[in-house]
């Protein structure tokens, strides 16, 4: 129900009811400007696009918190990750703001304010992220019509230089690792994350069949909790195993309880990231002459070297535990240069064939000197038939002939 009611003091009073049946109004000098609210309010509730204007009230801070709650599927890294931005960039700038103030005009000035003081490309898409993320909950609550952080201008991604390792460099590394060869070595053939390598088990390997289970991931949360959970595709997946490193496994690894961890500390707890590197890494890298490489550039190694090796883009998908073959060839499409240039010269080939033919066709052979050779008969008993013209000859066609 809607209605417009003239107060004593000359101005206009149109009431409305939302769709939990709350009364609505507000004071105009002029019938007209009241009416014309009323029938947008209106409008609004029939059409589903109404929304609640003390609701839109509600800041971007407190809503934070219930849409970073309902992100239930997020791993605990991604999770930390996102508090991390909206403590450090979001809140910071939109925390005490109404929702209903957040103009898309201000989310734009605080992106470029965010790339002016050097924040990197990525960076400033996850805080652009985070917030958008925060207000389309507002929006599906119908707290706001529309998420004014859609549409927005983004800096570029700044794409970082992939590393990758020949082999020479692989077995160099893991020969200068120490305690850590067998460890650098799977990472490299295998494509393991560090926090799949880090879970793995002795159990896990399949030395018979040439196989490692990648089934579980350990991960460092706020540098010290450690979170157990499935891998970063939240599936499991059979890695091959070349056959060197079988025997490898087998010296250093296998012989040892079903239960234990493959590479464990020294101290037999889980292998942290940062300790391996302090400990061993960081040392091997710089002897190989690669300061600066991480234990991560290892998983793109692998994918270079299974990929030299004719690995087609299916197996390395599999291999890497990518979500999809499209996921693999948009991360490691340059490595599949080689495979462009193979496709070129089968081009190259197929064409110089088919002129070759081309030519034997419209070639001819230059005729015989002197006078030429008398026909012979295949078989002198069948008579040959005469011919004139383009037909044989019929028996009135002939006697037309010789009268002409």
């Amino acid at each position: 129900m809607a209605s417009i009611a003239r107060r004593p003091d000359g101005t206009y009073r149109p009431r409305y009811r939302d769709a939990q049946g709350k009364e609505h109004a507000r004071h105009f000098k002029r019938k007209i400007d009241a009416q014309r609210w009323l029938d947008e309010v209106t409008a609004a509730v029939q059409t589903g696009t109404y929304v609640d204007p003390k609701r839109a009230r509600t800041t971007v801070g407190e809503l934070a918190d219930v849409w970073l709650a309902g992100k239930i599927n997020l791993k605990p890294t991604s999770r930390a990750r996102y508090a991390d931005v909206l403590k450090t960039h979001v809140l910071p700038r939109w925390g005490r703001v109404a929702l209903i103030r957040v103009t898309h005009g201000d989310v734009q000035a605080w992106l470029s304010e965010l790339s002016d003081r050097g924040l990197a490309g990525a960076s400033v898409r996850k805080a652009q992220g985070v917030l958008s993320g925060i207000l389309g909950l507002a929006v599906r609550d119908r707290r706001l019509a529309v998420n004014p952080a859609l549409g927005v201008a983004l800096p570029p991604m700044q794409e970082k230089r992939r590393r990758c390792l020949t082999a020479e460099q692989l077995e160099a590394l893991a020969d200068a690792a120490g305690p850590g060869r067998v460890a650098v070595l799977v990472l490299g053939y295998c494509g393991l994350r560090w926090s799949e390598l880090a879970a793995l088990r002795v159990q896990h390997f399949d030395l018979l069949r040439r196989r490692v289970l990648v089934e579980e991931a350990v991960t460092e949360v706020d540098g010290s909790r450690l979170v157990w959970g499935t891998p970063k595709t939240h599936g499991r997946r059979s890695v091959p195993l070349p056959r060197f490193l079988v025997d490898e496994l087998a010296r250093t690894v296998v012989n040892r309880p079903a239960g234990e961890l493959a590479f464990p500390s020294p101290q037999g707890a889980v292998l942290r990231n940062r300790n391996a590197r302090s400990a061993w890494f960081d040392a091997a890298a710089r002897a190989i002459g690669e300061p600066g490489l991480t234990p991560h550039e290892l998983r793109h190694t692998a994918a270079s070297l299974a990929i030299k090796a004719g690995a087609n883009v299916k197996a390395v998908q599999r291999m890497l535990g990518h979500a999809s073959a499209a996921m693999t060839l948009d991360r490691y499409a340059d490595l599949f240069d080689d495979d462009l240039d193979d496709v070129a010269d089968r081009l190259d080939t197929l064409r110089a064939a088919s002129r070759g033919r081309v030519a034997d066709i419209l070639r001819t052979e230059p005729p015989p000197e002197g006078p030429p050779e008398p026909l012979t008969e295949v078989n002198p008993q069948v008579k040959r038939v005469e011919t004139r013209g383009i037909e044989p000859l019929t028996p009135a066609l002939q006697r037309r002939c010789s009268a002409n």
